[in-house]
């Protein structure tokens, strides 16, 4: 089930506790509880034939745990794990029958920065067991009906309300950046919700990615904006340096290089945070679906450009002095929608006490928004003008 593979293959940023977990009876169902050294991207799923569960892991060193030693029920009859390609490894349980996944979640324990994950099963019958198996790639003589798709969305032409999608980042278990009694999590989300108000005021039409102190993955967030049919997504943040200074506000477009190293740590540290709840950030598209996002892009990406641009003047002619580089790019998996402009704005540095000041300023915040929606309606007229020229 989980083929060897060198021990060089894997960064070992995570490491199993084999003593503090367990495969244990909980009523007519099962649970799996795995201590981890820190939070890991995972994804749980159910196999048949014979009936197993399977957990795949972002660099988690298996080197030296026995798997075996976590059953502590006659319902697991089997138990192995080990690496499976580089940088990934696998947890396989072999059930005494069918079992359906009834929830998993990996929550970070705040104390020690360590993980806990944890899967539930309940009991169901085979044919439903069967049913939510994965199955093998079906061959050309089988394949399924079309799916029915909705027509892709209209570009806007100034004829209706922008929708613009505003992503406070992080929330949940995941605070963000700490800072003095501060937490990104919550003024990202008091900034996003009067950003929204000011949007609605001047026509448009907001939504946001979470209304609450919830986390929503770096993914869903994306499907938000999809669902809505956003014109524009704007991700809000506001990061804390562990070392040297900065200060001021800055806008992100994406780009696979970075535009210093300071942005391709920040990015990573954006989607590190994602993997609190489990998300699998692996690139898994293939040559023709990579090759239909860069085609979309071809479009999109001179839009964004002109998005940050405007938003950078927005944000300059309202509120001043932002970043002594307040226009970069980075490899930000939120922003990787082909079709919608996107662009993160950090607001500015918690690790600042300047940058502080102005995030709890009801004041500065208006100024705020107001840059931003004023750069919106400016680049929503030049797009909407562009839009008219391609169509004739």
């Amino acid at each position: 089930m989980c083929a060897p593979a060198a021990a060089d293959e894997l960064t070992a940023l995570a490491r199993p506790d084999i003593g503090g977990s367990g495969v244990t009876d909980r009523g007519k169902g099962l649970v799996l509880t795995l201590d981890l050294s820190q939070p890991v991207p995972y994804r749980v799923y159910t196999l048949d034939a014979p009936p197993r569960l399977v957990t795949d892991f972002r660099e988690v060193d298996w080197g030296g745990a026995d798997a075996a030693e976590l059953i502590a029920t006659d319902r697991v009859r089997a138990a192995r794990a080990g690496a499976v390609r580089p940088g990934w490894s696998r947890l396989v349980l072999e059930l005494d029958g069918p079992y359906a996944l009834h929830s998993a979640e990996m929550p970070r324990i705040p104390a020690t920065g360590r993980a806990r994950l944890t899967v539930r099963l309940r009991p169901t019958d085979r044919e439903s067991f069967a049913a939510a198996a994965p199955k093998p790639a079906a061959a050309l003589r089988g394949l399924p009906e079309a799916e029915p798709l909705p027509p892709p969305p209209r570009r806007q032409d100034g004829v209706r309300p922008l929708r613009v999608v505003l992503d406070p980042g992080h929330g949940g278990i995941d605070p963000g950046a700490e800072r003095a009694g501060l937490r990104e999590a919550d003024l990202m989300l008091t900034f996003a919700r009067e950003l929204a108000e000011a949007l609605i005021r001047a026509g448009h039409a907001p939504v946001l990615t979470r209304e609450g102190d919830r986390f929503v993955p770096l993914e869903t967030r994306i499907d938000i904006a999809r669902a809505a049919r956003a014109d524009v997504f704007v991700s809000l943040h506001a990061d804390a340096l562990a070392e040297g200074h900065a200060t001021g506000a800055t806008v992100y477009t994406l780009s696979e290089t970075a535009s210093d190293r300071a942005s391709a740590l920040l990015a990573e540290r954006h989607d590190r945070d994602a993997l609190l709840a489990g998300v699998d950030l692996t690139d898994q598209d293939d040559e023709i679906a990579t090759v239909l996002m860069d085609l979309a892009r071809t479009e999109s990406v001179p839009r964004t450009d002109r998005l940050a641009e405007a938003i950078v003047a927005g944000l300059r002619a309202h509120i001043g002095r932002m970043h002594k580089r307040p226009r970069l790019s980075a490899a930000f998996s939120v922003l990787k929608s082909p079709d919608i402009p996107s662009v993160l704005i950090e607001l500015g540095f918690l690790s600042s006490e300047e940058d502080r000041r102005n995030l709890v300023s009801p004041e500065w915040r208006a100024r705020a928004a107001a840059g931003i929606v004023e750069a919106l309606e400016l680049w929503a007229a030049e797009d909407a003008a562009e839009t008219g020229l391609l169509r004739r």
